[in-house]
C-alpha cells in the first residue's frame, strides 16, 4: 500500500482554510457596515459552517467512487 502524497494529506486543511477565508471576509464586511461585533461574529460563524458543508458536498461529488463489482476501473482499457 502506498503512502498518500503530501497534496492529498493537506486537502482537508485547504478546504477549512478556504471556508475560513470566506467567513472572515463576510464577517469583516458585516462589521464595517453595521459596526456591531456580535452580528459580525454571527455572520462569521454561520458562513464558516455553511461553507464547510458546501465544500464537503462538492468534494463528495467530484471524488470518483470505486467501481461496482464486475465493472472495469476507469483507468484500464476496455477489451
Amino acid at each position: 500500500m502506498t503512502e498518500p502524497r503530501r497534496r492529498e494529506k493537506l486537502r482537508p486543511a485547504e478546504l477549512v482554510g478556504l471556508a475560513a477565508l470566506v467567513a472572515v471576509f463576510l464577517g469583516g464586511v458585516t462589521f464595517l457596515v453595521t459596526r456591531d461585533l456580535v452580528l459580525s461574529l454571527l455572520f462569521f460563524g454561520g458562513t464558516f459552517v455553511f461553507d464547510l458543508v458546501v465544500l464537503a458536498m462538492l468534494m463528495l461529488a467530484v471524488t470518483p467512487n470505486k467501481p461496482a463489482d464486475g465493472e472495469a476501473p476507469p483507468d484500464t482499457p476496455h477489451d
